[in-house]
């Protein structure tokens, strides 16, 4: 047997069945036979261990829906607090869009104010002002001289000597 198991080539069309080395000894079962009655007070306790346990189940069966509803509850709560700080980022940004088009409206309507056209009208219509004419304007010739005249006094500006220069100076005075 050990021989054919290390052939390298199966010339048949199916697979050989392997056969395991140990093989296990078959039990013969015995047949039904009456077991003797339990007592009514061991099955009641069995009863109630087997309640007990249910009970223990059902808490934790509980216990474990409470949690899962909690953090679904939790989820919940974060999602509707993240759409309301987005509603109010976007009423912000409606806002400041508003804004901004009343800003460059404001702009536009200061550009044409300041349209020399506009001023030189508004002048006339509300103070009553005109252009000048030839006959408001008055000529004055003036002489052909230099009106500019020289310093009365001199201005010295004295500069910080040294201790060796100012000894050399005052000796220069006396002499």
């Amino acid at each position: 047997m050990a021989m054919q198991r290390f052939n390298k080539y199966q010339y048949e069309t199916s697979p050989r069945k392997l056969e395991p080395e140990y093989k296990a000894p078959k039990k013969k079962y015995p047949k039904k036979s009456t077991a003797p009655k339990i007592n009514t007070q061991a099955k009641k306790e069995k009863t109630a261990k087997g309640h007990n346990i249910r009970k223990r189940d059902r808490a934790k069966l509980v216990i474990s829906l409470g949690l899962v509803f909690t953090a679904i509850f939790a989820i919940s709560f974060r999602n509707s607090q993240i759409d309301e700080s987005f509603s109010k980022n976007e009423e912000m940004k409606q806002q400041y869009l508003s804004i901004e088009k009343e800003n460059d409206q404001m702009k536009v309507d200061i550009e044409n104010s300041l349209n020399l056209n506009n001023l030189e009208q508004q002048a006339k219509e509300l103070l009553g002002m005109q252009r000048l004419t030839n006959k408001q304007t008055v000529y004055i010739s003036l002489p052909k001289k230099d009106y500019i005249q020289p310093a009365a006094e001199s201005v010295i500006i004295e500069e910080d000597e040294g201790i060796v220069e100012k000894i050399l100076h005052t000796i220069k005075n006396i002499f």
